[in-house]
């Protein structure tokens, strides 16, 4: 989002912007002076700090002041930081660390002011009001967030957003505010004077979604007065630069927010570097790959969940072993040749499920196949052993799939390693998804699993590799268990 320019401000809201901002404003200055009051009572009543022979000379009164300073001091710089005019989608580190930075400045210029003046108090007093105004600014915000989102949550506040254009660029502003719904946008569909040929499969964190195509760029003003729509993000490619005026145009006449997309659309909204260089800016791209210290850290996982699973579940890889060979003929392990990383190709170990010689009979089926043959899954497949029917729909098939981890050929966590042939048909964007080592479990997985597509997949493939933290791979970790457990998908 850091990409998207505010252009617009809307005058139509219910209740004027000043009184918003005199609120917060008033709140904070009566958190500075609490602040202050409850450093005095810790230093001069509680005698925090060792004891004060002076009280009756430093009542709160001989303070007042100081505090008028420090209350103005601190409302002007937490102004002059933009902190009353943050957009919703600023991080609460980000908003902390201003609150803090300007509390220290105005405390330092107070503390020289009384210095000058020789104004000689416990020097205590300034270092509690310091941390406990901080501590109370800080709070209020958090607090602020908290009640925020639980109104969102509700649909109480939230802002309805409609996308122009479906463009990789529309799509990505799409991904980005289905993925943050914290933040209380809740986007109602998109326009484009191209409708796609199939509905647009958004891929998030959690699911894959799927906005509504609501008419061509033309539309926007009859859908905003119909809809009600609150804020219009035009996401529109240079090529449309007249579409794009008119738009900004009714946008303002309808006094409508608007942002525009910069035509980069090859940047991940969130995942840029912005720097400046002689008053030049300059943006740079985070690498997707998975790299350095983030590749330590998920390989470690890697090795330490492999190992416990084979470890703790040996007898019932001993047992699956046995049931395999007295049921059928044939090898325990089934091996097959995927492509992983950088397109590298390794051989992919899980239990045999069908009955040996499953292969050969594989290109016959796949002709009386009509979905997508990259996704090919066969319902009731008549080469399958009872107990492979089984292990499949346990997904116990997949448990030898930890050596393949241990020997660095798959992750826990990762993309479906696909097979040569199918890799071989894919189009240029999604051999992206081969930048991550492959893995048995997925968003793929827990979002659906064998009823995504494969254009659904593969999108939920890249927002992997964009997105990826530690935190993100256990989040899907959990998830799988209960994926796993109920056989969602499974096949």
């Amino acid at each position: 989002m850091a990409a998207i320019g505010r252009v617009q401000q809307r005058t139509s809201v219910s209740l004027p912007l000043w009184v918003g901002t005199a609120a917060r404003v008033t709140s904070d200055a009566l958190l500075v002076v609490l602040g202050f009051w409850l450093a005095y009572h810790l230093r001069y009543s509680l005698h925090l700090g060792g004891e004060v022979t002076n009280i009756s000379q430093q009542r709160f009164a001989f303070f007042e002041g100081k505090i008028l300073l420090l209350m103005v001091l601190t409302i002007v710089l937490l102004q002059f930081r933009g902190l009353y005019r943050l957009p919703r989608w600023t991080p609460l580190l980000d908003e902390l660390s201003g609150v803090a930075s300007a509390v220290t400045t105005a405390m330092a210029l107070v503390i020289l002011y009384s210095f000058l003046q020789r104004f000689y108090p416990s020097r205590l007093i300034f270092i509690y009001a310091w941390l406990l105004i901080i501590v109370l600014l800080a709070l209020k915000r958090v607090g602020q967030r908290i009640v925020r989102e639980k109104l969102w949550e509700r649909g109480i506040g939230v802002d309805t957003v409609l996308v122009v254009g479906s463009g990789r660029a529309g799509q990505r502003m799409m991904q980005w505010l289905f993925g943050q719904p914290q933040l209380g946008y809740r986007v109602v569909g998109f326009v484009d004077d191209t409708q796609p040929d199939e509905a647009l499969a958004i891929a998030t964190q959690r699911r894959v979604e799927r906005p509504d195509y609501l008419g061509t760029t033309r539309d926007v003003p009859e859908l905003v007065r119909r809809m009600g729509i609150d804020e219009v993000i035009i996401a529109l490619p240079a090529t449309q630069h007249e579409q794009m005026l008119w738009i900004l145009d009714q946008c303002r006449a309808e006094s409508i927010d608007f942002k525009l997309v910069p035509d980069m659309f090859e940047l991940s909204l969130d995942r840029v570097d912005v720097h400046a260089v002689g008053g030049l800016p300059l943006i740079g791209l985070k690498s997707a790959r998975i790299a350095g210290w983030n590749y330590a850290i998920k390989r470690t996982l890697d090795v330490l969940v492999s190992l416990v699973v084979l470890l703790s579940l040996s007898w019932l890889i001993a047992i699956v072993a046995a049931a395999i060979r007295i049921e059928s003929k044939g090898p325990v392990l089934f091996r097959q040749e995927r492509v992983g990383k950088n397109g590298q190709r390794f051989v992919c170990f899980k239990f045999r499920t069908m009955v040996q010689g499953a292969q050969e009979q594989e290109h016959v089926m796949r002709q009386d196949y009509d979905g997508d043959q990259r996704l090919a899954k066969f319902d009731n497949d008549p080469r399958r052993t009872k107990v492979g029917t089984l292990l499949r729909n346990t997904s116990i098939d997949e448990l030898p799939q930890f050596l393949n981890i241990l020997l660095g050929d798959m992750s826990v966590v990762g993309p479906r390693p696909q097979v040569p042939w199918e890799v071989e048909k894919y189009e240029d964007w999604h051999h992206a998804r081969l930048t991550v080592t492959p893995g048995i479990t997925g968003l793929w997985q827990v979002s659906g699993r064998s009823r995504l597509s494969f254009e659904e997949m593969v999108r939920l493939d890249l927002y992997y590799a964009e997105h990826w933290s530690l935190w993100l791979d256990l989040k899907i970790i959990l998830r799988t268990l209960p994926a796993v457990a109920t056989a969602r998908g499974a096949q």
